[in-house]
């Protein structure tokens, strides 16, 4: 089910709320503030969600959407057992996305030759992180890679380039936290790219669904909806 939509105006007030805390995030993982990142992170996926909530998204999207938002909280801490906890956030999230996309997407034929790249990169990856991975975090890792490069793989097969792009992204955000915690060399300011990719990857992801969706004959009727003529 998708959830009511309302009014333009509103719309673009969370969606300017949602760049602002996100300008913070970043502008203080930049210049090394890490209180302005403390409060702006756990503000991001909530702004986003709302957004896409007042645009109409299905509950699966708004789901997904929190998810981040718990892992994300999650994070902030440097503790074994938060940083496990986080990953089942995303998880989950990435659960409801492939559930979403698979119900409400229809694959297609030149984007499916993606999925064998999108294989390799996924044996390859975990292949190179195994050894220098924690021993109690090499398969939850290898579970949670698979689970990723899925979603990804189907936001491009199944929802076109804009989510697509939102999907790799988000394997690549997550692989920069999967070699630092491997312990490889980083790029400086690492928590910046890891953010910037980050926060990308779901506005994507979030705004690919909604224009796949707002292209469809048929869907918003049954739900008795307005249709959206924003971008």
């Amino acid at each position: 089910m998708r959830t009511p939509r309302i009014s333009e105006s509103r719309c673009r007030v969370l969606l300017a709320a949602f760049a602002l805390a996100a300008a913070l995030d970043l502008a203080s993982l930049a210049v090394g503030f890490p209180g302005g990142h403390v409060i702006a992170k756990p503000l991001l996926m909530p702004l986003l969600a709302a957004w896409a909530a007042a645009r109409g998204a299905p509950r699966l999207l708004v789901a997904a959407l929190l998810c981040g938002w718990g892992g994300d909280v999650l994070l902030l801490s440097d503790a074994d057992p938060a940083f496990l906890a986080g990953m089942t956030c995303f998880a989950a999230g990435h659960v409801c996305y492939l559930a979403l996309f698979t119900r409400n997407g229809s694959p297609r034929a030149r984007t499916a030759l993606l999925a064998p790249g999108y294989l390799v990169a996924l044996v390859t990856t975990v292949a190179l992180l195994w050894p220098d991975l924690p021993a109690d975090l090499r398969v939850p890792v290898a579970g949670y890679s698979t689970l990723l490069v899925a979603m990804a793989c189907t936001a491009a097969v199944r929802l076109g380039p804009l989510a697509g792009l939102g999907g790799a992204l988000f394997l690549l955000s997550d692989t920069l936290i999967a070699t630092g915690v491997a312990d490889w060399p980083q790029p400086p300011r690492p928590d910046l790219w890891i953010m910037l990719t980050y926060l990308a990857a779901q506005f994507l992801l979030a705004a690919g669904t909604l224009r796949a969706l707002e292209a469809r004959p048929g869907p918003m009727a049954t739900y008795g909806e307005v249709r959206s003529t924003t971008p």
